[in-house]
């Protein structure tokens, strides 16, 4: 090779070396370059780091509950009312509320509750009781806290119904530890799908803290009575199916503060109806059917838009609004972040058209 083609391959190889590194730095600003780039593009969240943690501990604790043990080392800390995403042999993804002591820094405990298809499964608490079993590893995300314990407040008052007892039992350990002044009314289809009754009884030494309303032998709780013996300023924590949570939101006095835990979309009078979204970026306007969601209509545009729990909840899919009025459902975004932005798994548009920073 001659100097004059030496110098000519030093050039190209140079040259290329430039360009590579302008498109990382292009693709750095905009992910969906070529796409063109608004000033101050900020849809997405990224996900949390994943964890890989091995199943130590499959066990039935109650009928048709399961609770598992995943042990790491050296694990992110929590507090109650944290949860994790547990990502699922099938590539699902749900929320499962931690339930163990947030000292042990060497494993993380949940149970999940299984739900038939005719009650709204969707197969991954099926996943969980049948496929997640001793010695598997399993990928998980978080924790996450949406449901802190306000550990200020002069009293608890704490309603459970069935699997949602599991966020609030890290509450009640920490409030009775504090001495603080708790109640706690747990109801359920019956004692045997009921889990942790044994851990509650060992809290409620004196047998005056604690009310447990089976259906199939005490009828439904006692709501309005549990709510009105309350004073001001108690905290209201509430985790359950919505229609418990819808009532104690209805019966809840004022000077209370209530606290609720979700893990479906909430349910809202608006209904649904289409309506279209733009695509800004790209100009592309998509229709969202009234049976369908914004995410769904996006991704058969965008296949790679991120997404993940499409519950409304671990905040993947979360994209920048810029025109339309938002019908938030979802439980996570801050009133801030309502303001511009939008889960598009399960919110929806108030009137006939949203723009999207995509």
């Amino acid at each position: 090779m001659n100097a004059r083609t030496l110098r000519k391959a030093v050039l190209v190889a140079g040259a290329a070396l430039v360009v590579r590194r302008a498109l990382r730095r292009r693709v750095g600003r905009s992910p969906l370059w070529p796409l063109p780039a608004l000033e101050e593009p900020t849809s997405g969240r990224p996900r949390a780091r994943a964890l890989t943690l091995l199943v130590t501990r499959h066990e039935q604790i109650a009928d048709g509950v399961v609770q598992l043990r995943l042990e790491g080392h050296e694990l992110p800390a929590w507090r109650p009312g944290a949860h994790l995403d547990l990502v699922l042999p099938s590539g699902l993804v749900r929320q499962y509320s931690l339930c163990g002591d947030p000292e042990d820094t060497s494993s993380y405990t949940v149970a999940a509750r299984l739900i038939p298809a005719d009650e709204g499964g969707r197969g991954g608490s099926r996943e969980v009781h049948e496929q997640v079993q001793e010695g598997a590893e399993v990928e998980v995300r978080g924790p996450r806290n949406r449901f802190p314990l306000d550990t200020k407040a002069p009293a608890h008052l704490f309603v459970a119904g069935g699997i949602g007892i599991t966020p609030i039992l890290p509450m009640l350990r920490e409030v009775a530890a504090r001495g603080g002044d708790w109640r706690l009314l747990y109801g359920g289809r019956s004692r045997a799908s009921m889990p942790f009754l044994e851990d509650l009884a060992k809290l409620d030494a004196h047998g005056d803290r604690v009310t447990v309303v089976a259906e199939d032998t005490d009828g439904r709780p006692d709501l309005a009575g549990a709510l009105a013996a309350t004073a001001p300023g108690t905290a209201v924590y509430c985790c359950g199916p919505e229609g418990l949570m819808a009532a104690v939101e209805e019966q809840l006095p004022g000077g209370r503060a209530l606290h609720l835990e979700r893990f479906t979309p909430r349910n809202t009078a608006d209904g649904n109806g289409p309506f279209e979204v733009e695509l800004r970026r790209s100009g592309t306007v998509v229709e969202v059917p009234a049976d369908s969601t914004v995410l769904a209509a996006v991704r058969a545009e965008l296949p790679n838009v991120s997404y993940s729990c499409e519950q409304g909840f671990c905040g993947t899919c979360q994209q920048r609004v810029l025109e339309g009025e938002i019908d938030h459902r979802d439980e996570l975004l801050t009133d801030s972040e309502r303001g511009d932005s939008m889960l598009i798994c399960v919110s929806r548009a108030r009137g006939e058209r949203l723009v999207l920073d995509l």
